[in-house]
């Protein structure tokens, strides 16, 4: 989804902020009203994504805006996200109870499979926080 954002350069924050980055920067190329005819989400949400806002999209938002630079669509960027996310914690030999812990949130193991599952929804900012912590453990 942002395969030009290398994790290891960034902590989660800094990592947050580069997918917010990459995606005001697709809007702002698309334009607010192509996001808004292309992508489930409101007027105000682009806005604020244009104006630079920090938002808590979730992963499966913010792949579909990236699919507006992609010739892929929404769902297999964000399956293509978590599919990243799966190798990048096998090659840190790092479990979701490991991985859990290692987080500052309130998630269990099993909460945090099932979203890097996409069996439920992830925020933008969990991805990052999760992406971060996989990557510190590599």
């Amino acid at each position: 989804m942002f395969d030009d954002i290398d994790p290891g350069e960034h902590d989660a924050v800094s990592l947050r902020q580069a997918f917010e980055t990459a995606l005001q920067t697709t809007v702002e190329t698309a334009g607010v009203e192509t996001v808004r005819d292309r992508t489930a989400l409101d007027r105000e949400t682009i806005a604020a994504i244009a104006a630079g806002e920090g938002l808590d999209l979730t992963v499966a938002d913010a792949a579909a805006i990236r699919a507006l630079e992609d010739s892929r669509d929404a769902h297999a960027i964000a399956a293509d996200a978590r599919d990243r996310l799966l190798l990048a914690m096998s090659s840190a030999v790092l479990d979701v109870d490991g991985l859990a812990g290692a987080l500052d949130a309130d998630v269990t193991a099993k909460e945090l499979q099932q979203k890097i599952e996409g069996r439920h929804p992830m925020g933008l900012g969990e991805y990052a926080d999760v992406l971060a912590a996989v990557t510190e453990e590599r």
